[in-house]
């Protein structure tokens, strides 16, 4: 399990690396095809608003893998390693349900603007949502695995 968790992280890091060399080299060229020719590219907008949007998402759930996200710890950190860990699992259940509710919203939104074509590129719309069901279902599903493991851990009687 630990081995396709870390497969799947390498994996959406080199996703991330590929839409941002993608999209630098998309903004790059535009720019110089801009000032220096007089014209340019006109897809490369939209097309790297939407691979920003992936970017964001997809990087907002590398950094909760490797919990990179801000804490504040000023509480939890007085109480006991038992009262953290319940307090933990509260908190992830919080998240959890924040999740469902992210990929809902976000999967019915997809869905209402699949039809819906950029006026430059003809792409979906609906592709922005959708960055948003994956993220959300992928830190759901690292939500699950966390929830688990302090289970355990609290009814085992170890410390977390």
């Amino acid at each position: 399990m630990k081995a396709l968790a870390q497969f799947v992280g390498k994996a959406l890091e080199a996703l991330v690396v590929f839409i941002l060399s993608v999209m630098s080299i998309l903004v790059f060229l535009n720019v110089v095809l801009r000032y220096g020719f007089n014209s340019s590219i006109s897809v490369t907008e939209e097309v790297s608003r939407y691979m920003f949007i992936w970017l964001t998402f997809l990087a907002a759930v590398l950094a909760f893998s490797e919990n990179r996200h801000v804490n504040v710890t000023i509480l939890t950190d007085k109480l006991s390693p038992n009262r953290r860990n319940i307090l933990g699992i509260l908190t992830d259940s919080i998240m959890l349900y924040c999740c469902y509710l992210i990929v809902d919203g976000s999967w019915i939104q997809f869905q209402l603007n699949w039809a819906n074509l950029a006026p430059i590129s003809g792409l979906p719309q609906g592709i922005t949502y959708l960055a948003s069901v994956v993220a959300g279902t992928l830190i759901g599903l690292l939500l699950i695995a966390r929830l688990i493991s302090r289970i355990t851990l609290l009814t085992k009687g170890e410390k977390a």
